[in-house]
């Protein structure tokens, strides 16, 4: 899955279009995990120190954070990190639940063997990053989600799905300590959801992913309640 910043036009040089991608990144992970606040004004300037970089670059990679609905833009006054709430909340659950179980219909019945082994590859290095706790488990982790889905053979498709999850897991950080899954297995749940889709039952894997996903959901409702948010 390529990230939107893959749009930039290719007749720029190299060096412009690694800058940005670099820095959509950068801001994207500082988003998401909370380290800039919703609502937050981004001043061009501040995050250049911050992350020692140019001011189109940052100006290029905050119009595609505008795109992925991480961040918004202000009429005449800049950018600032998109807000959160109950309600936004509520409406990506409801859309990733909607869309990703027709990509996982589509992409069982386009399975092959490469596929299965691929899928099973993904769990079992987000298996072993969980169990070391290792960083690189989030990415991982949506590496799993998306591995999942990509013989859906869907670009557009997965380009939203892929958007949703970065959109989720943004509330998953901010709910941060407040979340308890001790009444979970949820690496239990990733297996399960690996074995049935890699065995074909479409209708069984999409019902034990969207069960995960709810029941994730519902553990955020109560934390992003507790926070208040409108």
């Amino acid at each position: 899955m390529q990230s939107p910043s893959t749009i930039i036009a290719t007749d720029r040089p190299a060096s412009e279009t690694s800058a940005t991608h670099r820095t959509y990144l950068a801001i994207q992970n500082l988003i998401v995990t909370g380290a800039l606040k919703p609502g937050e004004k981004l001043k061009i300037e501040g995050l250049r120190a911050r992350l020692s970089t140019g001011a189109s670059p940052i100006r290029e990679a905050l119009s595609l954070l505008t795109s992925d609905n991480l961040v918004e833009r202000l009429d005449q006054r800049g950018f600032r990190v998109a807000p959160t709430s109950q309600s936004n909340f509520e409406e990506i659950l409801e859309l990733r639940c909607d869309l990703e179980d027709r990509a996982l219909r589509k992409s069982i019945a386009n399975r092959n063997e490469q596929w299965e082994e691929y899928v099973v590859l993904c769990h079992h290095r987000m298996t072993r990053a969980k169990q070391s706790n290792d960083p690189a488990f989030e990415a991982l982790h949506k590496a799993f989600h998306m591995a999942l889905l990509m013989k859906c053979d869907a670009p557009i498709l997965m380009k939203f799905c892929s958007q949703l999850y970065d959109l989720n897991i943004r509330y998953r950080y901010l709910a941060g300590s407040a979340l308890n899954y001790t009444k979970r297995d949820v690496s239990s749940e990733h297996e399960a959801i690996m074995r049935t889709a890699i065995s074909g039952d479409a209708e069984s894997a999409t019902a034990q992913l969207l069960s995960h996903y709810r029941k994730t959901g519902a553990f955020l409702a109560d934390a992003i309640a507790a926070a208040e948010l409108p």
